[in-house]
Formats: C-alpha cells, sequence, structure tokens
C-alpha cells in the first residue's frame, strides 16, 4: 500500500514539475521574443510568394536570429504580398542590396527569411526597401526540379513579358523553362488557347537581366531527352532592336509530335529502300535483254 502510494506521489510531482517547466520556458520565450521589439528598425520587402510564412517568423543572416517578421500582407496592386522586417538594431550594418529569401527549416519546419549581404556601401535603415527577393519555394517546383527541369533562372531583379503564337504546343506547361543557348533565362507564364487565331498564345517571363535579346529572335518548343519535359528554345536574331516587355516574338516553331517523327522515319525510310531498288531492277531488266 505504501508503495503504490509513493508510485502515485512521484507520478503527481512528475507533472507538477513537468508544467512548471512548460509555463517556465513559454515565460521566457516570451520575454526574450518581446525584448527586442523596442529596439528594431523596420524594412520592407516584396515577395512573389510567401509560401507558408507567417508574422513572427524568425530572420536569419548565416543561421543567426537577427529579427522577425512583423507583417505579412497583400500589396496594393494584389501582385506581390508586402512583408515587413523588424531588425534589431545592433544588425545596423546590413547592405542595401542585400537579398531576401525565404526558406523552411528542414523538410516540413515553419518558413523563416534569410538575409544574404550585398555589396553596397550603403547600409539598410528604418523604412528602407530590399529590392532583391527569392520567393518560396513551392512543392511543385522542387518536384519539377527533381524530374529533370532543371533549375530556372534567379529572377531576383524581376523579369519582363514577351508572348509567342505556336500552331501546337505539345505538353508545354506553365512553368517550364524558357532557355538561351541552353541556360535558363525564364519561364512560361501562361500557355492559353486563342479561340480566334485558333492557335496556342504562351507568354514568356523572361529574367530582366537578359534584356539584350534582338527582338526579331524566334522561339521554339523542344524536348529535354527522349522523354523529359518541354521547353522554349530562344534563338537570337540579328536586330539592333531588343525585346521589350510586352513584345510579342514573331518567329516561332511549334513542339514536334513523336507521331510526326514517326511519320518521318517511315516515309523517308521506305523512300530511300524504293529509290535503292529502282535502278537494281531496272539494270537487271536491261541485263536479260542482253
Amino acid at each position: 500500500m505504501s508503495q503504490r502510494r509513493s508510485y502515485g506521489l512521484g507520478t503527481g510531482l512528475f507533472i507538477v514539475f513537468g508544467f512548471a517547466a512548460l509555463v517556465y520556458l513559454a515565460t521566457q520565450t516570451s520575454s526574450l521574443s518581446n525584448g527586442s521589439a523596442g529596439d528594431s528598425y523596420l524594412v520592407t520587402a516584396h515577395f512573389a510568394n510567401v509560401g507558408q510564412l507567417k508574422e513572427r517568423a524568425p530572420i536569419k543572416v548565416a543561421g543567426v536570429r537577427i529579427g522577425e517578421v512583423r507583417s505579412v500582407r497583400l500589396g496594393a496592386h494584389g501582385d506581390v504580398a508586402d512583408v515587413q522586417l523588424a531588425i534589431d538594431k545592433q544588425y545596423a550594418s546590413i547592405p542595401v542590396d542585400s537579398i531576401a529569401s525565404i526558406y523552411t527549416s528542414g523538410l516540413l519546419g515553419d518558413q523563416y527569411v534569410n538575409l544574404s549581404y550585398g555589396s553596397a556601401r550603403q547600409d539598410l535603415h528604418q523604412g528602407s526597401t530590399l529590392q532583391f527577393t527569392r520567393p518560396a519555394q513551392q512543392l511543385e517546383a522542387m518536384l519539377g526540379k527533381f524530374m529533370g527541369t532543371g533549375d530556372g533562372a534567379d529572377a531576383i531583379g524581376g523579369t519582363y513579358e514577351v508572348t509567342a503564337d505556336f500552331s501546337n504546343v505539345g505538353n508545354l506547361s506553365q512553368g517550364a523553362l524558357v532557355k538561351l543557348a541552353g541556360v535558363a533565362v525564364g519561364s512560361v507564364e501562361s500557355v492559353t488557347a486563342d479561340p480566334a487565331q485558333l492557335n496556342a498564345h504562351v507568354v514568356l517571363a523572361i529574367d530582366k537581366k537578359f534584356n539584350q535579346i534582338p527582338d526579331d529572335s524566334s522561339a521554339a518548343i523542344f524536348t529535354n531527352g527522349l522523354l523529359g519535359p518541354r521547353y522554349v528554345e530562344i534563338q537570337p536574331g540579328g536586330s539592333p532592336d531588343m525585346l521589350k516587355n510586352g513584345d510579342q516574338m514573331i518567329l516561332t516553331q511549334s513542339a514536334m509530335q513523336l507521331e510526326d517523327l514517326i511519320g518521318k522515319f517511315m516515309v523517308n525510310g521506305s523512300g530511300g529502300s524504293a529509290s535503292k531498288n529502282g535502278p537494281a531492277a531496272s539494270g537487271s531488266a536491261s541485263g536479260s535483254g542482253h
């Protein structure tokens, strides 16, 4: 009986001490997070996609926490998310051209903002805006890279959009790569059917740092390997004028279908054998005449 009572007493003390430890940790965490609230300066960053980033998410540099996310809201134009970052004042020497990226802690952890230092002499200050950002990586994009679509352009400085019309896009899809000389320079923004022209209307988002592409360049849809994903390859022209936002690429080459390739192979194969048999047959006939 006394042994059972001692077990019950030990269990009760364990629960009490465990609850007290949780209360202590919660209090310490709250005090730590609120302790730097008044000793920070606010900067803004615009992201095309924030994923699951939440308020009070950490801001890190080289893995060290230097602040927290103060707010996450949709921008005035509705096309980007405005994220307000509260950075501890002791970290006041952050170059204004630093890059803000949204990363995930581990495989299934919470998301946070990582700052990669730039090289500008001017530092961030209260009210500054980070011009260079990388949005949150979506699971679909990660799976696409794993399946072989490859890495796209960074597009840190933004993109400009051009259009191209194709008679056949095959299985080209949104998010497919846009390449120049085999190097990714952008991605396919959208693929829609044009009911008036009865063709496919493709919008290409090209990284702004690739702004020296002649406006008479052509766009062709190729396949990455034998069974890989489709992508758009830009073949440069020779015009002195460059592509700019809103331009249309006139010269296009549609996707080649597997059935067409097989058909051409069969036609070429049969045509080649006929041409070889033709002279041989006529030669044998003339020989028999003699």
